[in-house]
């Protein structure tokens, strides 16, 4: 290669010169298409590793529609949830050449839609959205569009598209049972507000405990809102300060789960001596230091099954959508060996 080729970018027929053939092969062997020979294709290669060839990603994504990012947008990058859910993502799209675009909504509609619009102008090649929204119309547009879509932890009625979420009304079913079976009759339950699938799953499993153990629902003792901290240290004083306070209390999700920790510790109460608890989500941090049940939900697999099915809607986008529920796992956390 010559000084003033290693100076200057290259461009696609500069490719063409050095391997000897037409601008249009070096475009047909980059994007791997058919019906070029072995001998065409190695030399083309050659030619582009030579002479650091990189297509224009902009460009390139214009002529094919679509670009190689997958979007991923998830509603809390702190919830290490989310993080294990992006590892999954990325270890899954990566061998097929795509990259992931990671958004954080913070649990904020208008911030997810914008992220959204984003994406959709970006012409992504899919997306893999945990919603804020119930309603099936906040999606559609996107849907509308062409793009992939895959939705996790959280299902939207109606929506139509592959959705991966863990066993909600199973796990909390289990959980809220062992605190029946360990004496306790005043149950409390601190979940995510009922417009979000989580919460209305999770209560439907906690009222069924409930059912099955003898024990009447007290709405008292029930409180819903936002899944993050402050709300979930105010949902705690709301429960705990009623005239026959709960001995234990379910929790929907971590931020809300520390809410109440937060509110224990300001209030001396203990756990599990005072107050018992059972969580929703792996809190990690905690579950050496307080003894409590707890539900860890499979969310490496919730990621890898979400690609999984994002990749084969790309190939196969007439496909019926699918729905896939995963088993959680229930455990006493915190406990001395």
């Amino acid at each position: 290669m010559s000084v003033s080729e290693l100076g200057r970018v290259s461009r696609i027929r500069d490719v063409a010169e050095r391997a000897g053939v037409s601008s249009a092969t070096v475009s047909r062997v980059l994007a791997d298409k058919p019906h070029v020979s072995a001998d065409v294709r190695s030399r083309v290669l050659a030619a582009a590793k030579t002479l650091n060839y990189r297509p224009n990603r902009i460009a390139r994504s214009l002529r094919i529609q679509r670009s190689r990012f997958i979007g991923l947008v998830v509603s809390d990058i702190q919830n290490p949830f989310f993080n294990r859910i992006v590892r999954a993502v990325e270890d899954t799209v990566l061998p097929h050449g795509f990259a992931v675009f990671l958004c954080n909504t913070d649990e904020n509609p208008e911030r997810e839609r914008l992220y959204l619009d984003l994406l959709r102008d970006e012409q992504v090649a899919g997306i893999i959205l945990t919603p804020t929204q119930a309603d099936a119309a906040a999606y559609r547009a996107f849907v509308g569009a062409g793009i992939p879509l895959a939705v996790i932890d959280r299902q939207v009625e109606g929506l139509g598209v592959d959705t991966v979420v863990s066993n909600n009304v199973e796990a909390s079913q289990a959980v809220v049972t062992q605190l029946a079976q360990a004496g306790h009759t005043r149950i409390g339950a601190i979940l995510s507000d009922l417009s979000i699938s989580t919460g209305r799953l999770r209560l439907e499993g906690y009222r069924r405990a409930l059912g099955a153990s003898g024990l009447a629902f007290d709405l008292k003792l029930t409180a819903f809102g936002k899944p993050v901290e402050a709300v979930g240290y105010d949902l705690a004083r709301r429960v705990l300060t009623q005239p026959l306070p709960a001995t234990a209390l379910f929790t929907g999700s971590k931020l809300l789960t520390f809410g109440v920790l937060r509110y224990l510790w300001d209030h001396h109460l203990r756990v599990p001596e005072d107050v018992a608890l059972a969580a929703f989500d792996d809190l990690e941090g905690l579950l050496n230091t307080v003894e409590m049940l707890n539900v860890t939900q499979p969310a490496y697999d919730v990621g890898f099954k979400a690609a999984e099915l994002l990749l084969t809607r790309m190939g196969t986008p007439e496909r019926p959508p699918e729905l896939h529920v995963l088993p959680s796992s229930v455990a006493w956390v915190g406990r001395p060996a």
